[in-house]
């Protein structure tokens, strides 16, 4: 029913349907660069450092999330979107190995815009939905983005294939374009934050930490976090076995993580479509612990060394991870105020992309030293201790509203009419007695 009500809404279904559009030329993009660069050069190195650029820029996240917070949402939403369709241009210029340069500017560009965006999206989600369907809207984008995991790759391959990459890039900023149309024809009233003159007072660097602070101030999602950055490390260690498990377990060749990553993706899919309704019935901390519960028997299935097993742990893995991410979205949507979503979506980026990749690093390292069924044994104990971190949270359901923010002017009624606060301020935007609110993917 919640499902039905959110596509029922007016400025979320043009949002989602924007945003599922940009989805998947950028899901089409990301292989067809790294191709790109491949048939160019010729060097397996050269077409890795395109996701290395594309991801260099997720240390911006806490000035991003702070931007996020100083502005009104949509028309940042509207200006990046608008800006994603023009940094594309220079790669319509590559055609030889010389222009390479140009590929690493452009996804290094478009890194800086994904860490832009995602803030901003999660933050609008809040202003623009009762909080009651934040989950399903979560749900929704979580459940596009790993169904274009295995659709997307294909279509921009193919397109490469056929047509060359300047039709790859066409597809990405047509995409672009309709998202920032489809923004723009949402009617939503933003809130914002209006700093005290103790906020006024502080540098950068304070503001800036404001996110980290909220997190670490509020019982809930101190516990949260740590549990968070937990089942992080650990999943970075499971990922580096990946390629021991297909050579040494299954006794295959690398190519066959095709199959394996097949198999995560309709699991996947699985679980973006159930998160919201196990949210509704569970509440989003249990959610999470039945995620990493879920999650933490995958990595002894991933051991087993027998193809049917493994395939049955990857399909575990992709159905715990939506569950988790869109627990913990919404959970941060809800019991965040207004004026810090954006800061405190960044932040708790921080705190899990950082254990993820020392526990990468460290797997990585660790594989080619001990048997790989060690390392996924303790993969699987980090993940019921993080469980275990979470056994007895209370979540509040209101959100807590620090010293500096202010109430909203206005909130969305369901038709998208812009309808005054007193009347309709939903729980994710904030009000004098306390509030919060939403998220939701990269555009």
């Amino acid at each position: 029913m919640s499902a039905r009500r959110l596509w029922a809404h007016p400025p979320a279904r043009r949002y989602l349907t924007g945003q599922s559009l940009s989805l998947f030329g950028d899901s089409a993009l990301w292989l067809a660069c790294g191709i790109w660069v491949r048939t160019l050069t010729g060097s397996d190195t050269a077409a890795a450092l395109t996701f290395v650029c594309f991801t260099a820029p997720a240390l911006l996240a806490p000035l991003a999330g702070l931007l996020a917070d100083r502005v009104r949402r949509r028309p940042l939403l509207i200006a990046a979107n608008l800006a994603g369709a023009a940094i594309l241009t220079p790669l319509l210029l590559v055609h030889e190995r010389r222009d390479v340069w140009l590929i690493y500017a452009v996804m290094l560009l478009y890194g800086v815009l994904n860490v832009l965006i995602a803030p901003a999206q999660s933050a609008l989600l809040t202003a623009l939905l009762p909080p009651d369907l934040l989950g399903d809207a979560n749900a929704a984008l979580r459940t596009v983005q790993e169904g274009l995991r295995v659709l997307a790759p294909l279509t921009g391959a193919g397109l490469f294939t056929v047509l060359g990459g300047p039709a790859v890039v066409a597809l990405d900023m047509a995409t672009f374009l309709a998202a920032a149309a489809l923004t723009a024809r949402i009617r939503v009233t933003e809130t914002h934050l209006t700093p005290t003159p103790r906020d006024r007072g502080r540098r950068l660097a304070g503001q800036l930490g404001a996110g980290f602070r909220f997190l670490g101030g509020n019982p809930t999602l101190r516990r949260v976090t740590l549990a968070g950055a937990v089942s992080a490390f650990a999943v970075g260690a499971t990922d580096a076995t990946t390629y021991t498990v297909i050579s040494q377990g299954l006794h295959r060749a690398p190519q066959f993580v095709g199959v394996t990553q097949v198999a995560g993706g309709l699991g996947a899919v699985a679980g973006g479509l159930t998160a919201a309704a196990a949210i509704r019935r569970w509440g989003e901390a249990r959610t999470v612990v039945a995620g990493l519960l879920l999650l933490a028997v995958a990595p002894v299935c991933l051991a087993a060394g027998r193809l049917p097993v493994v395939l049955a742990g990857k399909a575990m893995v992709g159905a715990a991870l939506p569950w988790i991410v869109i627990a913990v979205v919404t959970l941060l949507q809800r019991l965040t105020a207004a004026g810090l979503q954006g800061r405190v979506y960044a932040a708790f980026e921080v705190c899990a992309t950082g254990p993820q990749t020392v526990g990468l690093a460290l797997g990585a390292g660790l594989v080619a030293v001990v048997d790989h069924r060690l390392v996924l044994i303790g993969a699987a104990l980090c993940l019921v201790a993080a469980a275990g971190l979470l056994r007895r949270v209370r979540v509040p359901a209101e959100p807590s509203t620090p010293a500096g923010v202010v109430a909203p002017a206005a909130a969305v009624n369901p038709t998208g009419a812009a309808a005054p606060a007193e009347a309709a301020a939903p729980a994710g935007a904030a009000a004098p007695a306390g509030a919060g609110r939403p998220t939701a993917a990269t555009a």
